[in-house]
């Protein structure tokens, strides 16, 4: 699994990923405590979560655009310029004791803003850097340090940090991680963008059109997307938005135990992307990836269910375990299966959709809540949310992929064919 850290650039992505994703890490304790401070109300915390989707999905087709056209080292640059500075802003707000639920509001939206476009950029970038025996390995890596930094380092220290300093510490920490990112990222040399005839003419509606013309026609890309899209508006806004509440007003946990729950979700992640990257991609590959993520929304009952701190770490620790399997081998499949030239739209279009109906997902929570009570909401979102994930597995032609055994054959390139809605075959090598 450390062999693509042999390769210079992809070991300066990785360096600066990992340290911003720690910062991340305590960016999501500080964030979720600052505003319970500010308004211990789980509307509250659901309408921050629309401020930041909203112009995070205004911008993703767009995101995705300017990163198959433009160097993609620039845009990650550009992109987390725009999020540090919100960082630093929140950070002295918080700090002199000036910060109040409108200024959150609008500065997670730019925050929001910058994440449409970073997100398609570094999903692009990463076959850019690995060759294609080895970007299995690379996304099972990419998984390790993930959940290492984000959800295990990043929410534990986060605690520690808001503890001693306050939440507005906690966002100044995070600004700096953001420095080295973009740092790092500046030693990377250019990977020049395969081009084919006509792209420079294209209009930026034309690649958009381009992109979706290919997903449309792989009932694999977009049964995927659409399986996230309902999963995502079940169960993401009761997550994100009531585990917090629940931890701080039921459970009586403080922002360490917050931090702490959300850690042992990293150690199993941790867990799967070692799995995953010493045995390499399932043969039944979208089988495996559609099971693990039925596990994985049926967990989030768990969170309902729980009485005790170390029951929610163990509901973390499953939905995270099962998530990022998931995760490795989806993310694997795009790299391999999609050319270069359009894996930013492809990428942006998969964010774009997968999470379009998240503003709804986090407006809903506040009610259901209201209506069914914080507990029983997470218990409906698990159940429903599990159900309607599994039965995207038996949707017509979902499976036609593995069952071609196209991570199993020589290595092939499929640039052309893909590029034209040809028959779908290999970009490299199995594991």
């Amino acid at each position: 699994m450390l062999l693509p850290l042999r390769l210079r650039d992809f070991r300066l992505l990785w360096v600066g990923m990992t340290v911003s994703l720690l910062g991340d890490g305590i960016f999501f304790v500080a964030l979720v405590w600052q505003v319970y401070e500010l308004s211990n109300v789980p509307s509250a915390m659901a309408t921050v979560g629309v401020a930041m989707t909203v112009p995070h999905l205004l911008l993703l087709l767009l995101g995705g655009v300017v990163s198959d056209r433009f160097d993609r080292r620039r845009v990650l640059i550009a992109a987390d310029t725009v999020r540090g500075v919100t960082l630093v802003a929140m950070g002295v707000l918080s700090l002199t004791g000036h910060l109040r639920l409108w200024h959150v509001l609008v500065l997670v939206a730019l925050y929001g803003a910058g994440t449409a476009f970073f997100g398609p950029a570094f999903d692009a970038i990463v076959p850019d850097l690995v060759p294609a025996d080895l970007l299995a390995r690379a996304n099972a890596l990419d998984q390790l340090v993930r959940p290492s930094a984000w959800r295990l380092a990043g929410p534990a220290v986060g605690g520690l940090v808001i503890a001693a300093w306050g939440a507005g510490g906690a966002f100044l920490a995070d600004a700096v991680t953001f420095g080295v990112s973009i740092a790092a990222v500046l030693f990377m040399h250019p990977h020049p963008i395969p081009r084919e005839p006509g792209d420079e003419e294209a209009s930026a509606w034309a690649d958009v059109r381009e992109g979706y013309r290919f997903v449309r026609s792989r009932v694999w890309l977009w049964g995927t997307f659409l399986a996230a899209t309902l999963a995502y508006l079940i169960f993401l806004g009761p997550t994100e938005v009531l585990l917090p509440y629940v931890v701080k007003n039921q459970l009586r946990g403080s922002a360490s135990d917050l931090g702490f729950i959300l850690a042992m979700g990293g150690l199993g992640a941790i867990t799967a992307a070692v799995v995953v990257g010493s045995r390499g991609m399932p043969r039944r590959h979208m089988t495996v990836m559609y099971v693990v993520w039925t596990i994985s929304t049926l967990s989030v009952a768990g969170y309902g269910l729980a009485t005790a701190n170390w029951q929610a770490m163990a509901t973390c620790f499953t939905f995270n375990a099962m998530e990022s399997t998931g995760l490795i081998i989806w993310t694997t499949t795009k790299g391999r299966l999609v050319p270069a030239r359009l894996l930013g739209r492809v990428s942006s279009l998969d964010w774009f959709i997968s999470i379009g109906l998240l503003p709804v997902s986090y407006a809903l929570t506040g009610p259901a809540a209201a209506a069914i009570g914080a507990r029983g909401t997470l218990i409906a979102a698990g159940v429903v949310g599990g159900a309607i994930t599994f039965a995207f597995l038996f949707l017509p032609g979902m499976r036609d992929i593995e069952r071609r055994g196209l991570f199993g054959g020589s290595q092939m390139d499929a640039a052309g064919s893909e590029a034209e809605g040809g028959s779908l075959v290999p970009v490299g090598v199995p594991d």
